[in-house]
């Protein structure tokens, strides 16, 4: 497997053998200094360059990254781009288990890029973008419920645990089974972030799908937590 070093070589070498990339962006947890380090980390890059045609519609150049194991290209697929002038991605898993999420975005639409809280600016040939804060978690911590919110959070739960039941009583344990995970888990899941945020002051991130959460919950609500995730009897 290559390492962090080998690939942002190889993501600048790039950028700097082809005129048309005028910048690299490292987003996401490769840019995170407290992100947990780990050699399955995305490596999530944009390339903002001076015309995203030729590289859209080019396939075949995105092979110099490594031998792929799959590749997603989200704006190619059912719902379809979101139109001419924007960015658009490729999604690339490598068979030696590095993965690269590169974006490609038009210098002229630069004023609309969001600019993401965990973003390193790697390159910039032209000297047209504006100084990169340190890079940090902001954008993802949990924000604080409204009243409102939380009444409905609860409410929601609360609402949907009898189509379980009922579910279970017909031996319909597909139906119940999605319903448990696809109605009342997120719920769950909401309101253990906001305890989360509670008791660290809204200062911690539980991570994308709750993936930190045993760093920041009690052993006992940890293990009652687990519990939840039955088997398919």
């Amino acid at each position: 497997m290559r390492t962090e070093q080998e690939m942002l070589d190889l993501v600048l070498q790039t950028a700097r053998e082809d005129e048309r990339i005028r910048a690299v962006i490292l987003n996401g947890s490769r840019a995170n200094p407290a992100a947990h380090r780990d050699f399955f980390q995305d490596f999530d890059v944009v390339y903002v360059v001076t015309d995203p045609e030729p590289f859209r519609n080019n396939h075949e150049w995105i092979r110099r990254f490594g031998e792929l194991m799959i590749l997603q290209i989200p704006d190619d697929m059912v719902d379809g781009p979101p139109g001419p002038g924007h960015g658009f991605g490729y999604l690339m898993q490598f068979t030696d288990g590095n993965r690269i999420d590169l974006g490609i975005y038009p210098l002229k639409n630069l004023d609309e890029l969001k600019r993401d809280s965990l973003s390193v600016l790697l390159l910039d040939k032209d000297g047209v973008l504006a100084a990169f804060p340190p890079a940090s978690d902001a954008d993802y911590l949990p924000k604080p419920p409204s009243a409102a919110a939380f009444e409905e959070c609860c409410n929601e739960f609360w609402w949907c645990c009898p189509y379980v039941a009922k579910g279970l009583w017909r031996e319909q344990i597909v139906y119940a089974k999605s319903v448990f995970e696809e109605a009342i888990r997120p719920q769950l899941m909401m309101m253990l972030t906001w305890y989360v945020g509670v008791r660290t002051g809204f200062a911690k991130n539980a991570g994308a799908f709750g993936k930190h959460l045993e760093r920041y919950l009690e052993p006992e609500l940890w293990r009652l937590l687990m519990a939840t995730y039955a088997h398919a009897g």
